[in-house]
């Protein structure tokens, strides 16, 4: 047991899931393929297995929208004693339009932000020394804005908007990110954030988004799956990383992060809101 290395890949069965799942299955590891859509997942982890050869890929149920759902698939993970070293959170979500959740939160930000907090924070005891915990966000955080308590009920103060909305689930993981890092130093483990550029997968669509003319010119600038994983895959596996911790990744490189995100005004009240919403899935 001791030698296996166990890795959990959320949204495994997107576009860039699965070829950050590729990778890592190809690097030996156990893998918990965590999906929203089981049945969805399955054909994937089938596939990646005839092409990796990596026959210990597992799918597991995990809906980061309900917190009850996220807290029980951490405490699963964390009754089998799995030995995970690599906890990637990347799936996420852009809602369309406002949608509340069971626990009276705006989707986007359950899926994008509480989900991976309350998931993350659940499973630090499984986690081993040099572990290495990478969050999926997107250059969008630069231009996002936390109003307490709109962002958790709403997503922003005013009308619902999706590309703010998911700009600040953005810059909310993206501080998290950071304290984390601050937290964990004492116990090796890392934690990182990889933003993937503007990456064709699910989560856009070019219609909804532009206009014609603005389409023919930012169309090229679009990155495939594959090239989009690419710096979280570094960030997960590469040996030059290892003990990098508190950093954002982009185009496989550091990315200087400016001291209004390392030492953002709302960094520790947004953790203490955070933790006192999900306090109950906690226990």
């Amino acid at each position: 047991m001791s030698e296996e290395k166990w890795a959990i890949i959320t949204g495994a069965d997107g576009g860039m899931g699965t070829e950050i799942t590729r990778a890592v299955a190809e690097a030996g590891y156990h893998i918990i393929m965590a999906c929203y859509r089981p049945s969805k997942a399955e054909p994937i982890r089938q596939r990646l297995v005839n092409e990796t050869g990596n026959a210990n890929l597992e799918v597991m149920a995990v809906d980061l929208s309900s917190m009850a759902s996220t807290a029980s698939f951490a405490d699963r993970i964390v009754e089998r004693h799995l030995p995970v070293s690599l906890l990637m959170n990347n799936a996420g979500t852009m809602e369309t339009g406002l949608h509340i959740t069971d626990d009276g939160f705006e989707r986007t930000v359950s899926v994008n932000y509480l989900g991976p907090y309350l998931l993350t924070r659940k499973l630090l005891p499984a986690l081993t020394r040099g572990a290495r915990i990478v969050n999926m966000v997107s250059c969008t955080y630069a231009i996002g804005h936390l109003d307490f308590p709109d962002f958790f009920r709403q997503g922003r103060k005013g009308r619902f908007w999706r590309i703010p909305v998911y700009s600040n689930t953005k810059l909310a993981l993206m501080l998290f990110t950071i304290e984390l890092s601050e937290r964990l130093r004492e116990k090796g483990i890392t934690v990182n954030a990889a933003d993937p550029g503007i990456v064709s997968t699910d989560i856009i669509t070019m219609h909804q988004w532009f206009d014609p003319l603005t389409d023919i010119f930012f169309r090229p600038f679009i990155r495939t799956p594959k090239k989009g994983a690419s710096t979280a895959v570094g960030l997960l596996l590469d040996e030059a990383v290892a003990g990098v911790s508190g950093q954002l990744y982009a185009g496989n490189r550091r990315k200087e992060l400016s001291d209004n995100y390392i030492y953002h005004v709302q960094k520790e009240q947004l953790w203490e809101i955070t933790e006192q919403l999900l306090a109950q899935w906690f226990t």
